[in-house]
């Protein structure tokens, strides 16, 4: 089944130990779409300005993204992030951010979109996803991620959102800044019971996190010696999750371990490069590979 995805479309620059990169493909639902069209088709709602690559959006349709939702704002600059990762390539420090035509996105989606029966809602303030969930009327399961500037700036609407998702993903402290609780298995459950049916808690190197009202579960990250560029791990994480439910077509708990799965996998390609250089090289079959790699490494 199609996936709707609506989020952030950015030109990135990023600084490592090892190299700097600028004016990189990025943003996160960049990520999650390229991660996401290894199992379905996907139709990307963002926004860019007239200094947007042409190249980037034949990139995207090349693998099967609809960019009939992105739109081009004539005159205006595309978002824009410029960010240095520390030598444990965990932390990093955001130098700049440039919001630009991103800043008053006001998402209208077509109306075959409205029919999507999967949706996430990347990254982006809780009024903007609720306005996108409320056009989408054909949801069956809708997915939303944040970050700690909402919980700290638009927690009422932020709220307010959760009350109507099915499913929140979110990074460690982030579950902490919302719950303020330290333990995250206490943090996971208090976070679920603000309105999603389940909630995932990603953890960097150390995997993700599972909580539903039924079962509570951990899966480690795959093992990744050389990790080049940590950025939109997270959205290529919940970019093959979504994806591999939108290929089934059942969001059941099985479905739900295995989409995790995938999603740790995917997640450990992308950060072997910059920006998508890795997802690009990748296919179906190398994914499926690695995933059995990954089954036979947690079977004891």
């Amino acid at each position: 089944m199609p996936l709707l995805v609506v989020g952030s479309v950015a030109l990135d620059s990023v600084e490592t130990p090892q190299e700097t990169r600028h004016n990189v493909l990025g943003g996160s639902a960049v990520f999650f779409s390229f991660a996401a069209s290894y199992f379905t088709s996907v139709k990307l709602v963002s926004v860019v300005g007239d200094d947007w690559p042409d190249a980037h959006t034949q990139l995207l349709k090349s693998r099967n993204i609809d960019t009939a939702g992105l739109q081009v704002v004539p005159g205006e600059a595309t978002f824009r992030w410029r960010g240095k990762y520390l030598p444990n390539m965990n932390d990093r420090e955001t130098l700049e951010v440039h919001l630009n035509v991103f800043e008053h996105f006001d998402p209208v989606l077509p109306d075959d979109y409205r029919r999507s029966k999967f949706l996430f809602l990347a990254n982006g303030a809780p009024m903007l996803q609720l306005k996108v969930l409320e056009q989408a009327g054909g949801a069956q399961l809708a997915v939303a991620d944040t970050m700690d500037l909402w919980i700290r700036e638009q927690r009422p609407a932020l709220d307010q959102l959760l009350r109507r998702l099915d499913g929140l993903v979110l990074n460690d402290s982030e579950a902490k800044l919302l719950t303020g609780e330290e333990n995250l298995v206490r943090a996971g459950h208090i976070v679920r019971e603000m309105g999603p049916k389940f909630v995932v808690i990603k953890k960097g190197e150390h995997g993700a996190m599972f909580f539903s009202k039924h079962e509570t579960y951990v899966l480690p990250a795959f093992p990744t010696e050389q990790v080049v560029d940590p950025t939109g791990a997270g959205d290529s994480f919940a970019g093959a999750m979504m994806g591999f439910l939108a290929e089934r077509g059942e969001f059941d708990p099985v479905t739900l371990k295995k989409a995790m799965a995938y999603g740790i996998v995917v997640a450990s390609y992308t950060v072997e490069a910059f920006s998508l250089d890795r997802l690009k090289g990748i296919s179906r079959p190398e994914i499926d590979q690695r995933l059995s790699l990954y089954q036979k490494m947690l079977s004891f």
